[in-house]
C-alpha cells in the first residue's frame, strides 16, 4: 500500500473515488479549500503514476496529476484502505480510463476508426495483488462506465492484466495493434449491451477486502 503525510479520509468520501481533470474526487463534500485537495490528489496521482510504470518497466509514467489536468476525457479511479496508515488511509490502486480515437485493424485485417473507451494505466500495490482488490476496483470502473471489458481497448498490457482479463471476463480473442493497443474480437462484431457486470458490495477492514 501507498502511504502520504495528510488524511486521504479527509479528501476520498468511499473506499473507490472517480477524479477526472478538476483533480476532485466526485462526491466530495469536505471543508478543505479546493487548491488543497488539488495538490493533495495531484501528489497521490504523480506516486501511484510512478509506481505504475515502475512496475511495467516504463521509462516514463502514464499517469500524474498534471497529465489528468490536461485530459477531459480521462477518469482515474482510486482504490483507497481508509484504515491503512495508522488511520490516515493508504492507496492500494490506479486504474485511469478514457475514451480515444483509434484506427484499429480488425480480424480481417480492415482499418476501423473507433472511439472505444480505454484502459490506460491499472495498478495494484504488489502486497495486494492477488487479493481481489484489482477485480473490486476493476468492477467499480466497468459498472460506472457502463461499458464491458470485451468493447474496451487496452493499452500496452501486461501479461498480469491479458491474464485477469481472461480469468475474470473470459477475454481470450485478443488482436494485438500496432499503436500498441490490445482489442477483443467482441469490439467489431457485438452490439454493445447495456448491461454490465454489477460489483458486489465490499469494504476494506483491517487491509482486507470483505464482500458484505
Amino acid at each position: 500500500m501507498v502511504d502520504f503525510n495528510f488524511n486521504l479520509n479527509d479528501i476520498f468520501p468511499s473506499d473507490i473515488s472517480a477524479v477526472r481533470s478538476d483533480l476532485i474526487p466526485a462526491g466530495y463534500s469536505g471543508t478543505q479549500n479546493t487548491m488543497m485537495v488539488q495538490q493533495k490528489i495531484s501528489a497521490i496521482l504523480d506516486v501511484m503514476g510512478e509506481a505504475s510504470a515502475r512496475a511495467q518497466h516504463l521509462k516514463q509514467p502514464i499517469t500524474s496529476g498534471a497529465k489528468l489536468r490536461l485530459a477531459e476525457e480521462q477518469t482515474a479511479y482510486l482504490l483507497v484502505d481508509r484504515n491503512g496508515n495508522g488511520g490516515l488511509g493508504s492507496v492500494v490502486g490506479l486504474l485511469k480510463t478514457g475514451r480515444k480515437k483509434l484506427y484499429l485493424l480488425d480480424d480481417a485485417g480492415e482499418t476501423r476508426e473507433m472511439k472505444p473507451m480505454c484502459v490506460l494505466d491499472f495498478y495494484v500495490a504488489e502486497k495486494k495483488q492477488r487479493t481481489g482488490f484489482g477485480k473490486l476496483l476493476f468492477e467499480q470502473m466497468v459498472a460506472q462506465e457502463g461499458v464491458h471489458p470485451k468493447y474496451m481497448a487496452v493499452d500496452r498490457p501486461s501479461e498480469k492484466l491479458i491474464s485477469f482479463l481472461k480469468k475474470h471476463y473470459g477475454l481470450v480473442n485478443r488482436i494485438h495493434q500496432v499503436n500498441n493497443y490490445v482489442v477483443f474480437r467482441d469490439i467489431f462484431h457485438d452490439t454493445p449491451s447495456e448491461c454490465t457486470p454489477k460489483p458486489k458490495k465490499a469494504r476494506i477492514y483491517m487491509g482486507k477486502l470483505q464482500y458484505v
